[in-house]
């Protein structure tokens, strides 16, 4: 793992990064991005019908499930934090939905790209 400290408009900010050339995660103001090899699928996918699915990623342990399937959620809300390098990570919803479904559960260990949350 990386640490880089970077600086823009006079603030200091800490990006951790991880994984190899094809595919790297770097973690960033409470967000994940990740950099992957142009055929792998995404982290957040939509399919028809509007359904999102969220899933992890990379190797992480699930430590806390903030929603519950039939909840309305909004855009930005929190609905799983994973943990992985020893920084927790939340996964946020990407746009206002209902949740449809949770497929993990606190203390799982997950995979990369395993589902852990769908929304409608």
């Amino acid at each position: 793992m990386a640490i880089l400290k970077i600086e823009r408009d006079g603030r200091q900010f800490t990006v951790y990064v991880a994984g190899s050339a094809d595919d790297t995660w770097a973690f960033f103001d409470g967000q994940v991005y990740r950099q992957r090899a142009p055929d792998e699928a995404p982290t957040h996918r939509r399919s028809k019908g509007g359904r999102h699915v969220l899933t992890s990623p990379m190797p992480a342990t699930v430590v806390k499930i903030a929603v519950a399937p039939g909840q309305a959620v909004r855009r930005g809300d929190t609905l799983v934090v994973v943990e992985a390098m020893k920084m927790e990570l939340p996964i946020r919803a990407p746009a206002d939905a209902t949740v449809k479904a949770i497929n993990c559960r606190e203390g799982e260990l997950v995979q990369p790209d395993r589902e852990l949350v769908e929304l409608e």
